[in-house]
Protein backbone atom coordinates (compact mmCIF):
# COMPACT_ATOMS: atom_id res chain seq x y z
CA UNK A 1 0.00 0.00 0.00
CA UNK A 2 1.54 3.27 -0.93
CA UNK A 3 0.79 6.52 1.90
CA UNK A 4 1.71 8.83 0.17
CA UNK A 5 -0.48 8.40 -2.76
CA UNK A 6 -3.63 7.90 0.03
CA UNK A 7 -2.39 10.99 1.35
CA UNK A 8 -2.46 12.71 -2.09
CA UNK A 9 -5.98 11.95 -2.28
CA UNK A 10 -6.79 13.45 0.91
CA UNK A 11 -5.24 16.51 0.49
CA UNK A 12 -7.00 16.49 -3.30
CA UNK A 13 -10.08 16.11 -0.82
CA UNK A 14 -8.62 19.23 1.49
CA UNK A 15 -8.48 21.24 -2.15
CA UNK A 16 -11.81 20.96 -3.05
CA UNK A 17 -13.09 21.72 0.33
CA UNK A 18 -11.87 25.06 0.62
CA UNK A 19 -13.16 25.51 -3.09
CA UNK A 20 -10.21 25.81 -5.24
CA UNK A 21 -10.48 26.37 -8.87
CA UNK A 22 -10.86 23.98 -11.36
CA UNK A 23 -7.02 24.88 -12.65
CA UNK A 24 -5.39 25.05 -9.62
CA UNK A 25 -6.40 21.41 -8.67
CA UNK A 26 -5.20 19.87 -12.06
CA UNK A 27 -1.91 21.66 -11.18
CA UNK A 28 -1.66 19.99 -7.76
CA UNK A 29 -2.74 16.69 -8.94
CA UNK A 30 -0.07 16.36 -11.76
CA UNK A 31 2.79 17.68 -9.63
CA UNK A 32 2.18 15.49 -6.90
CA UNK A 33 1.77 11.96 -8.85
CA UNK A 34 4.73 12.91 -10.58
CA UNK A 35 6.57 13.64 -7.29
CA UNK A 36 5.06 10.18 -5.71
CA UNK A 37 6.18 8.36 -8.68
CA UNK A 38 9.66 9.49 -8.40
CA UNK A 39 9.91 8.77 -4.48
CA UNK A 40 8.53 5.14 -5.34
CA UNK A 41 10.21 4.71 -8.39
CA UNK A 42 13.23 5.89 -8.00
CA UNK A 43 14.05 6.40 -4.35
CA UNK A 44 11.18 3.24 -3.25
CA UNK A 45 9.40 5.69 -0.70
CA UNK A 46 6.21 4.85 -0.04
CA UNK A 47 5.60 6.94 3.69
CA UNK A 48 5.47 10.57 3.60
CA UNK A 49 7.12 10.37 6.62
CA UNK A 50 9.93 8.56 4.47
CA UNK A 51 10.62 11.95 2.23
CA UNK A 52 13.46 13.96 3.52
CA UNK A 53 14.91 17.31 2.25
CA UNK A 54 17.30 15.64 0.03
CA UNK A 55 14.53 13.32 -1.49
CA UNK A 56 12.72 16.81 -2.88
CA UNK A 57 16.16 18.12 -3.91
CA UNK A 58 17.04 15.09 -5.89
CA UNK A 59 13.42 15.31 -7.51
CA UNK A 60 14.43 18.59 -8.83
CA UNK A 61 18.15 17.62 -10.27
CA UNK A 62 15.77 14.77 -11.55
CA UNK A 63 13.63 17.15 -13.71
CA UNK A 64 15.93 19.45 -14.72
CA UNK A 65 17.83 16.33 -16.08
CA UNK A 66 14.77 14.19 -17.66
CA UNK A 67 13.52 17.54 -19.47
CA UNK A 68 9.64 18.05 -20.00
CA UNK A 69 7.85 14.76 -20.42
CA UNK A 70 11.21 13.08 -19.20
CA UNK A 71 9.68 11.65 -16.02
CA UNK A 72 7.32 10.01 -17.97
CA UNK A 73 9.92 8.19 -20.17
CA UNK A 74 9.90 4.72 -18.43
CA UNK A 75 5.87 4.74 -18.35
CA UNK A 76 4.00 2.22 -20.24
CA UNK A 77 0.97 4.31 -20.62
CA UNK A 78 2.96 7.35 -21.52
CA UNK A 79 4.95 5.51 -24.36
CA UNK A 80 1.54 4.65 -25.42
CA UNK A 81 -0.25 8.26 -25.48
CA UNK A 82 3.29 9.55 -27.19
CA UNK A 83 4.80 12.54 -24.92
CA UNK A 84 7.94 11.48 -27.31
CA UNK A 85 6.42 12.73 -30.20
CA UNK A 86 5.93 16.21 -28.62
CA UNK A 87 8.03 18.87 -30.81
CA UNK A 88 9.10 19.85 -26.95
CA UNK A 89 9.75 16.43 -25.75
CA UNK A 90 13.00 16.26 -23.55
CA UNK A 91 13.87 20.54 -23.69
CA UNK A 92 14.50 22.08 -20.52
CA UNK A 93 11.69 22.85 -18.13
CA UNK A 94 11.83 26.20 -17.20
CA UNK A 95 12.46 28.14 -13.62
CA UNK A 96 8.90 29.55 -13.70
CA UNK A 97 7.36 25.89 -14.05
CA UNK A 98 10.37 24.40 -11.40
CA UNK A 99 9.01 27.20 -9.20
CA UNK A 100 5.42 26.34 -9.62
CA UNK A 101 6.41 22.30 -8.52
CA UNK A 102 7.81 23.30 -5.64
CA UNK A 103 4.85 25.44 -4.90
CA UNK A 104 3.10 22.82 -4.85
CA UNK A 105 5.03 20.08 -2.66
CA UNK A 106 5.49 22.46 -0.32
CA UNK A 107 1.80 23.11 0.39
CA UNK A 108 1.47 19.26 -0.44
CA UNK A 109 4.13 18.82 2.65
CA UNK A 110 2.51 21.70 4.80
CA UNK A 111 -0.37 20.33 4.57
CA UNK A 112 1.14 17.00 6.16
CA UNK A 113 2.58 18.79 8.86
CA UNK A 114 -0.31 20.74 10.11
CA UNK A 115 -2.08 17.43 10.02
CA UNK A 116 0.62 15.99 11.91
CA UNK A 117 1.01 13.07 9.52
CA UNK A 118 4.96 13.92 9.22
CA UNK A 119 6.91 15.14 11.93
CA UNK A 120 9.29 17.67 10.07
CA UNK A 121 8.35 19.47 7.15
CA UNK A 122 10.92 18.43 4.24
CA UNK A 123 10.83 21.59 2.67
CA UNK A 124 12.28 23.63 5.35
CA UNK A 125 15.59 25.40 4.62
CA UNK A 126 15.47 24.12 0.53
CA UNK A 127 15.85 27.47 -0.96
CA UNK A 128 13.77 28.55 -3.43
CA UNK A 129 13.65 28.19 -7.30
CA UNK A 130 13.63 31.63 -8.58
CA UNK A 131 10.74 31.84 -11.16
CA UNK A 132 11.89 33.60 -14.61
CA UNK A 133 9.84 36.80 -15.39
CA UNK A 134 8.81 36.71 -19.26
CA UNK A 135 7.88 39.94 -20.53
CA UNK A 136 4.51 39.77 -22.23
CA UNK A 137 4.87 41.44 -25.63
CA UNK A 138 2.41 44.72 -26.18
CA UNK A 139 0.57 44.05 -29.06
CA UNK A 140 0.27 46.86 -31.46
CA UNK A 141 -2.52 48.50 -32.73
CA UNK A 142 -2.22 46.98 -36.18
CA UNK A 143 -1.48 43.25 -34.49
CA UNK A 144 -4.55 43.72 -32.34
CA UNK A 145 -6.72 44.68 -35.63
CA UNK A 146 -5.22 41.52 -37.93
CA UNK A 147 -5.83 39.36 -34.27
CA UNK A 148 -9.63 40.51 -34.09
CA UNK A 149 -10.23 40.50 -37.90
CA UNK A 150 -9.46 37.21 -37.72
CA UNK A 151 -12.92 36.16 -36.10
CA UNK A 152 -16.14 35.22 -38.37
CA UNK A 153 -18.62 37.47 -35.90
CA UNK A 154 -21.28 35.65 -38.25
CA UNK A 155 -20.66 32.26 -36.82
CA UNK A 156 -22.19 31.77 -32.79
CA UNK A 157 -18.84 30.34 -31.46
CA UNK A 158 -16.59 32.79 -33.36
CA UNK A 159 -18.78 35.74 -32.40
CA UNK A 160 -18.36 34.84 -29.00
CA UNK A 161 -14.45 34.55 -28.95
CA UNK A 162 -14.24 37.94 -30.17
CA UNK A 163 -16.52 39.37 -27.89
CA UNK A 164 -14.35 37.52 -25.03
CA UNK A 165 -11.06 38.53 -26.12
CA UNK A 166 -12.09 42.55 -26.74
CA UNK A 167 -14.21 42.32 -22.95
CA UNK A 168 -10.63 40.89 -21.91
CA UNK A 169 -8.54 43.89 -23.74
CA UNK A 170 -11.17 46.58 -22.29
CA UNK A 171 -11.71 45.62 -18.72
CA UNK A 172 -8.57 43.05 -17.49
CA UNK A 173 -11.06 40.62 -15.94
CA UNK A 174 -8.94 37.35 -16.06
CA UNK A 175 -10.78 35.00 -18.45
CA UNK A 176 -12.00 31.91 -15.78
CA UNK A 177 -13.88 35.50 -14.26
CA UNK A 178 -16.13 35.75 -17.35
CA UNK A 179 -17.12 32.97 -18.54
CA UNK A 180 -19.02 32.54 -15.46
CA UNK A 181 -20.75 35.77 -15.83
CA UNK A 182 -24.59 35.98 -15.86
CA UNK A 183 -26.55 38.84 -18.03
CA UNK A 184 -27.84 40.12 -14.73
CA UNK A 185 -24.06 40.69 -13.76
CA UNK A 186 -23.75 43.60 -16.68
CA UNK A 187 -24.49 47.10 -16.23
CA UNK A 188 -24.90 48.52 -19.99
CA UNK A 189 -25.98 52.14 -18.82
CA UNK A 190 -22.95 52.42 -16.68
CA UNK A 191 -20.37 50.16 -18.29
CA UNK A 192 -20.09 48.26 -15.28
CA UNK A 193 -19.62 44.21 -15.01
CA UNK A 194 -19.96 42.41 -11.71
CA UNK A 195 -17.50 39.82 -11.97
CA UNK A 196 -18.65 36.76 -9.00
CA UNK A 197 -16.31 34.06 -9.30
CA UNK A 198 -13.29 35.53 -9.00
CA UNK A 199 -9.21 34.17 -7.80
CA UNK A 200 -10.01 36.07 -4.20
CA UNK A 201 -12.95 34.97 -3.95
CA UNK A 202 -14.04 38.35 -3.39
CA UNK A 203 -16.71 39.90 -5.66
CA UNK A 204 -15.52 43.25 -7.52
CA UNK A 205 -16.71 45.19 -10.52
CA UNK A 206 -14.42 46.17 -13.78
CA UNK A 207 -15.83 48.65 -16.11
CA UNK A 208 -15.93 49.14 -19.75
CA UNK A 209 -16.14 51.36 -22.87
CA UNK A 210 -19.02 52.40 -24.70
CA UNK A 211 -17.52 51.04 -27.56
CA UNK A 212 -17.44 47.73 -26.16
CA UNK A 213 -20.77 48.26 -24.56
CA UNK A 214 -21.98 48.48 -27.88
CA UNK A 215 -20.29 45.24 -29.16
CA UNK A 216 -21.57 43.71 -25.81
CA UNK A 217 -25.45 44.87 -26.69
CA UNK A 218 -25.21 43.41 -30.01
CA UNK A 219 -23.54 39.71 -28.45
CA UNK A 220 -26.50 39.46 -26.23
CA UNK A 221 -28.82 40.59 -28.67
CA UNK A 222 -27.52 37.92 -30.98
CA UNK A 223 -26.98 35.70 -28.30
CA UNK A 224 -30.91 35.04 -27.57
CA UNK A 225 -31.99 34.35 -31.01
CA UNK A 226 -29.63 30.84 -30.12
CA UNK A 227 -29.56 29.87 -26.82
CA UNK A 228 -31.73 29.66 -23.29
CA UNK A 229 -28.70 29.37 -21.70
CA UNK A 230 -27.67 30.74 -18.19
CA UNK A 231 -24.54 32.32 -19.22
CA UNK A 232 -23.54 35.34 -21.45
CA UNK A 233 -21.13 32.95 -22.60
CA UNK A 234 -22.02 29.84 -23.33
CA UNK A 235 -21.10 26.55 -24.48
CA UNK A 236 -22.25 25.11 -27.75
CA UNK A 237 -24.33 23.13 -25.29
CA UNK A 238 -25.27 26.15 -22.97
CA UNK A 239 -23.01 25.02 -20.21
CA UNK A 240 -20.85 27.35 -18.48
CA UNK A 241 -17.52 27.60 -20.72
CA UNK A 242 -14.58 25.92 -20.21
CA UNK A 243 -11.13 27.83 -19.96
CA UNK A 244 -9.03 25.70 -22.48
CA UNK A 245 -11.84 26.54 -24.72
CA UNK A 246 -11.25 29.66 -25.22
CA UNK A 247 -7.57 29.37 -25.20
CA UNK A 248 -8.20 26.95 -27.91
CA UNK A 249 -10.16 29.23 -30.14
CA UNK A 250 -7.16 31.97 -28.92
CA UNK A 251 -4.77 29.68 -30.17
CA UNK A 252 -6.41 28.94 -33.78
CA UNK A 253 -7.05 32.70 -34.45
CA UNK A 254 -2.82 34.12 -33.64
CA UNK A 255 -1.66 31.17 -35.65
CA UNK A 256 -3.85 32.65 -38.24
CA UNK A 257 -2.18 35.86 -38.58
CA UNK A 258 1.21 34.81 -37.44
CA UNK A 259 0.83 36.36 -33.91
CA UNK A 260 0.71 34.16 -30.03
CA UNK A 261 -2.25 35.98 -28.19
CA UNK A 262 -3.43 34.22 -25.09
CA UNK A 263 -5.82 35.49 -22.64
CA UNK A 264 -3.67 36.11 -20.28
CA UNK A 265 -1.70 38.53 -22.55
CA UNK A 266 -4.72 40.26 -23.41
CA UNK A 267 -5.52 40.87 -19.63
CA UNK A 268 -1.42 42.23 -19.55
CA UNK A 269 -1.99 44.30 -22.64
CA UNK A 270 -4.69 46.25 -20.62
CA UNK A 271 -3.17 46.83 -17.46
CA UNK A 272 0.21 48.57 -19.87
CA UNK A 273 -2.15 50.32 -22.07
CA UNK A 274 -4.34 51.80 -18.96
CA UNK A 275 -0.99 52.58 -17.68
CA UNK A 276 0.17 53.94 -20.72
CA UNK A 277 -2.51 56.21 -21.44
CA UNK A 278 -1.89 58.18 -18.23
CA UNK A 279 -4.67 55.69 -15.85
CA UNK A 280 -3.16 55.12 -11.92
CA UNK A 281 -1.48 52.48 -10.24
CA UNK A 282 -3.94 52.30 -7.00
CA UNK A 283 -7.19 52.32 -9.62
CA UNK A 284 -5.10 49.74 -12.03
CA UNK A 285 -5.05 47.42 -8.79
CA UNK A 286 -8.43 47.38 -8.14
CA UNK A 287 -9.56 46.92 -11.68
CA UNK A 288 -7.13 43.74 -11.61
CA UNK A 289 -8.55 42.37 -8.29
CA UNK A 290 -4.78 42.26 -6.52
CA UNK A 291 -4.37 42.46 -3.09
CA UNK A 292 -2.51 45.50 -2.83
CA UNK A 293 -0.74 48.20 -5.56
CA UNK A 294 2.64 46.37 -5.04
CA UNK A 295 1.44 43.07 -6.20
CA UNK A 296 0.53 45.23 -9.35
CA UNK A 297 3.69 46.80 -9.68
CA UNK A 298 5.61 43.39 -9.24
CA UNK A 299 3.73 41.96 -12.06
CA UNK A 300 3.26 44.79 -14.72
CA UNK A 301 6.91 46.89 -14.28
CA UNK A 302 8.05 44.84 -16.95
CA UNK A 303 7.50 47.54 -19.77
CA UNK A 304 10.58 47.69 -22.50
CA UNK A 305 12.43 50.87 -23.62
CA UNK A 306 9.80 51.36 -26.63
CA UNK A 307 7.10 51.57 -24.14
CA UNK A 308 8.72 53.17 -21.73
CA UNK A 309 9.92 56.34 -24.43
CA UNK A 310 5.56 56.27 -25.20
CA UNK A 311 4.91 57.16 -21.74
CA UNK A 312 7.47 59.43 -21.49
CA UNK A 313 6.22 62.00 -24.47
CA UNK A 314 2.82 61.36 -22.91
CA UNK A 315 4.21 63.26 -19.53
CA UNK A 316 7.07 65.15 -20.78
CA UNK A 317 7.33 68.35 -18.82
CA UNK A 318 7.87 70.46 -22.11
CA UNK A 319 5.33 68.84 -24.30
CA UNK A 320 2.63 69.49 -21.17
CA UNK A 321 3.69 73.24 -20.17
CA UNK A 322 3.23 75.95 -22.60
CA UNK A 323 6.91 77.69 -22.36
Amino acid sequence: MNEILIEIDRYMMDCTSRGLSAKTMRSYDQTLRLFQRYCTEKQTLTKPAQIKSEHIRAYFAYVRERGKYGALADDRTALINGPHNRPDYGKKVSETTLANYQRNIAAFCNYLYHEKIIRKNPCEGIEKIKPQRKVKALLSENELQLFFRSFDVSRFHEFRSWIIARMILDSGCRIGELISIVPGDIDLRNGALLLRNTKSKKERFVYFSQKMGRNLRSWLEYRERYTDSAYVFPSIKGNMMDIRTVESAFKKHSRLVGLDVQPHQLRNNFAKYYLLNGGDWSTLSRILGHASVEVTQQAYLDFNDKEIGQKYQKHSPLNNLNI
